[in-house]
């Protein structure tokens, strides 16, 4: 279970890598990629199969990513999410949220055994102030059913 404090601090780091934008305009990994960046963290998407994602270059892997990274939110189906935290190990990057949906044992398992941060089956939406909108409103109904981490 996802303890309160690594996700206090996950999104208390602001240069993260969104591994999953997409050209589909309605993939939740874009909506990832532009919230963060309207709440000031610095984002560089992640897509192998893309050279730009709205403007700024999209980078084909972790390690072609500029600079130090904080952490990488993945928004990939499960078996690409196991074979992504590895590349971020690779990478010197030693947080990982799994979006819903994108998380599976062996993942979770993965970043374990290495020492990694990781955040599993939550809504990094739900966290990353300012909330708003439907994210606020599913945050509060995770809180009087006692879904929240502790």
């Amino acid at each position: 279970m996802t303890q309160k404090a690594d996700v206090e601090e996950f999104i208390s780091q602001k240069r993260l890598a969104v591994a999953g934008v997409s050209r589909k305009s309605n993939k939740f990994g874009n909506a990832v990629f532009k919230e963060l960046k309207k709440k000031g963290y610095q984002v560089w998407p992640v897509n192998p199969n893309m050279e730009t994602f709205q403007g700024e270059p999209c980078y084909p892997d972790l390690k072609s990513v500029p600079g130090p990274i904080d952490g990488v939110v993945v928004v990939l189906p499960p078996k690409r999410t196991e074979v992504l935290v590895k590349e971020a190990k690779e990478a010197g990057i030693n947080r990982v949220w799994m979006q819903l949906g994108a998380q599976s044992d062996a993942a979770v398992d993965f970043c374990k055994q290495n020492g990694m941060l990781v955040v599993a089956n939550e809504c990094i939406l739900m966290f990353a102030e300012p909330v708003a909108s439907f994210h606020k409103f599913h945050r509060w109904i995770w809180k009087v059913f006692g879904k929240l981490p502790n």
